[in-house]
């Protein structure tokens, strides 16, 4: 399917005006159904539309594992997904919410929500000139934002390589791509991170430690929630990563900022 399409528009530039055919990202709405249960409609781009949907249900905490799910089919044109689960009660998830899932991110999410995600216990260690070398990567790869300026992207990273990349309208459809990728992979995930376009809010950082990712990393800012969770799941959070700068939110394991110097948790 499509994930862009052209409109004739009128581009301004100072006094100058012309007709141009611009690229606009596409936004589709999917609506899941589990167990012929309708669970939600999502809002997002119509690509990785399995891992999405895969990631969206795990989070969630409908499965715990890929073996929970039975059979995912998935309507393209009609915008319809059917997930077969082994077990699932309805009565939790009754509420029917259309979302991008970048305003509230997720129909079932409050702030009590961390205590059900896990301590993170990996001792990854993250080198700043390796995570610097991933960022002005990441800011490049995504030929979609290129054409159209409309979508967030999100990557999972071990040193200094991007081994998955996924990007969304929504900031939290793209993590849920990836997290859908890593079970859908059974990926280890105990020596790899996070990288995002968006900023950090708390349910990006929930939805990380919920998949056991020991840290997460973006070229935005974090909100004071996402850094009082991500402390209490010992999860490192590192925002503004722009070039050779970053912040250091919080940190689990072994930052190394350069190769002779490591920041002390006391300080």
């Amino acid at each position: 399917m499509k994930t862009k399409v052209k409109y004739k528009i009128l581009e301004i530039n100072k006094n100058r005006s012309i007709f141009k055919e611009d690229e606009i990202i596409v936004e589709k709405p999917y609506t899941i159904f589990v167990n012929d249960k309708e669970i939600v409609t999502l809002l997002c781009t119509p690509k990785s539309i399995k891992y999405l949907t895969v990631g969206y249900i795990f989070v969630e905490e409908l499965i715990k594992k890929k073996s929970d799910i039975l059979a995912i089919n998935i309507l393209e044109e009609k915008g319809l997904i059917y997930v077969s689960l082994k077990e699932f009660s309805y009565k939790l998830y009754s509420k029917k919410t259309i979302t991008s899932s970048c305003g509230k991110g997720t129909i079932f999410y409050n702030e009590l929500d961390s205590f059900n995600s896990k301590i993170n216990t990996s001792n990854i260690i993250i080198n700043n000139s390796k995570v610097s070398r991933v960022m002005k990567k990441f800011t490049t790869q995504s030929q979609l934002f290129k054409e159209t300026g409309g979508v967030h992207s999100c990557g999972l990273c071990i040193d200094d390589r991007i081994i998955v990349f996924e990007e969304d309208i929504g900031r939290h459809n793209a993590i849920d791509k990836i997290i859908g990728y890593i079970i859908l992979n059974d990926l280890e995930v105990k020596d790899k991170y996070i990288v995002t376009s968006g900023r950090l809010s708390s349910d990006m950082v929930i939805k990380a430690a919920k998949i056991n990712i020991p840290a997460v990393v973006s070229k935005s800012a974090p909100t004071n929630l996402s850094i009082e969770i991500a402390k209490s799941l010992n999860l490192t959070l590192i925002g503004f990563a722009r070039g050779n700068k970053m912040n250091v939110y919080t940190q689990s394991g072994n930052i190394l900022i350069d190769r002779k110097f490591k920041l002390n948790k006391d300080t």
